[in-house]
């Protein structure tokens, strides 16, 4: 698959597509919904992180007939955020993730970094990268619908002052790629960190998969 027009601006996921993470998710999430006694299994959880963790919340009490008000919704994401803070205590950049943001900062690339996640859950796995300065950071706390509505990559767009169509969304789910799809933007799928295969990716709309981010050209 060709590589896409190279873009204005790029907006990256973080957990699974930064940084290696997701399998840390997937714990936090069950060990949540255990506390709570709802059932789930690791397989059911694999393709919806990524998603809004309200929306996961509903949606996995939904299926064994629980109902959440928003405020248990609210609390179970919570706690899958505290848990994953437990776990996530030495979170490695995922192959050429640095590599490719250092490059685009010392090309004057803009990007920035649009996470479902809360601001709380962020600071451990951003300083994993080791970038030379703070990156811009839009997290799931500032919007009222996280992926996949395109709340947060619209977001970060205004704040790049880019076009969305000309931005590009770099995620590893295909809440990532919904996102990106309903926002107007390109999107790419990466599998070094994903737990999902190519095809859900560019069934959700990736307009290109990579195995790694080192092989991801972005312009120059």
């Amino acid at each position: 698959m060709p590589q896409p027009p190279t873009p204005d601006a790029i907006v990256f996921d973080l957990d699974g597509t930064l940084v290696d993470t997701v399998g840390d998710r997937i714990t936090a999430w069950a060990s949540t919904f255990r506390e709570s006694s709802i059932p789930v299994t690791r397989g059911q959880l694999e393709p919806m992180i990524g998603m809004d963790g309200r929306r996961l919340a509903r949606e996995v009490a939904d299926a064994v007939g629980r109902s959440l008000s928003d405020a248990d919704a609210e609390e179970l994401d919570r706690r899958a955020g505290e848990l994953f803070d437990q776990l996530n205590h030495d979170p490695r950049p995922l192959p050429g993730a640095t590599e490719l943001l250092t490059g685009l900062e010392e090309r004057g690339v803009r990007w920035a970094i649009a996470t479902s996640s809360r601001a709380e859950q962020v600071a451990r796995s951003v300083a994993a990268l080791a970038l030379n300065s703070e990156p811009r950071i839009v997290d799931g706390s500032r919007v009222e619908n996280a992926k996949p509505a395109p709340d947060l990559l619209l977001l970060a767009a205004r704040e790049l002052r880019a076009d969305p169509a000309a931005t590009s969304y770099v995620g590893d789910s295909t809440w990532d790629m919904a996102a990106a799809a309903a926002a107007g933007m390109v999107g790419i799928g990466v599998l070094a960190g994903t737990a999902v295969d190519a095809d859900a990716l560019r069934g959700a709309g990736a307009r290109l998969v990579v195995e790694t981010l080192e092989q991801l050209d972005l312009g120059s």
